[in-house]
């Protein structure tokens, strides 16, 4: 996903409350596209440091990633074409790499929920984590360190799905060693607006 050029419609999210018409000094022309640059991996820019400001604007929007411009420019107490270039160059910046929905999994028909460690091959990460992507219902993967090598989120739509997933799906690859399944009871997502 990083390495994807990722971009948005500036009518659209983060849009403007005016259906994409330019405010008053002409900063946001219809259908210009706020883009993430192309190719490059975001491992590859080197780290901005964010002000008060910046974090602010991060917060709202990852509460609420359809909040238009003025809304966020409002709400951080900054104009309209600042908030704008703000989020322009965040976005240019590799920080924010887009946006997304977030999904109540239960109620989208995926009831059993698992993180799942694997230990693989050495060196084989790259050649795990392409196979890994392919997954139905896998939703984050992430290379650790410690007692296991690689942590898998999946949502299935029941613990019969899940258990043919990590026995003939994750077990069948070669170059993994050995999973353990950790069932997910119950989540509370962090980044939701508590007034909503």
């Amino acid at each position: 996903m990083a390495d994807e050029q990722m971009a948005v419609d500036r009518n659209e999210v983060p849009g403007d409350d005016t259906g994409g018409a330019p405010d008053k000094a002409g900063s946001e022309p219809p259908g210009e596209v706020l883009s993430a640059p192309v190719g490059v991996p975001t491992g590859a820019l080197p780290a901005r440091p964010l002000d008060a400001i910046d974090r602010d604007i991060l917060r709202l929007l990852q509460t609420d990633g359809r909040a238009s411009v003025r809304s966020v420019a409002e709400r951080v107490h900054v104009s309209r074409a600042n908030a704008y270039a703000r989020i322009n160059r965040l976005i240019d910046d590799g920080v924010i790499r887009g946006f997304s929905a977030r999904v109540n999994h239960e109620r989208a028909g995926h009831g059993a929920s698992a993180y799942i460690t694997l230990k693989i091959v050495q060196n084989s990460w790259r050649t795990v984590r392409e196979q890994l992507k392919t997954l139905p219902g896998a939703t984050h993967i992430a290379l650790v360190s410690g007692d296991f090598d690689v942590l898998l989120l999946v949502h299935t739509p029941d613990n019969r799905t899940l258990r043919e997933l990590v026995l003939t799906r994750l077990q069948s690859i070669p170059e993994v060693l050995s999973t353990r399944t950790l069932l997910v009871f119950e989540e509370t997502d962090l980044n939701t607006d508590p007034h909503a």
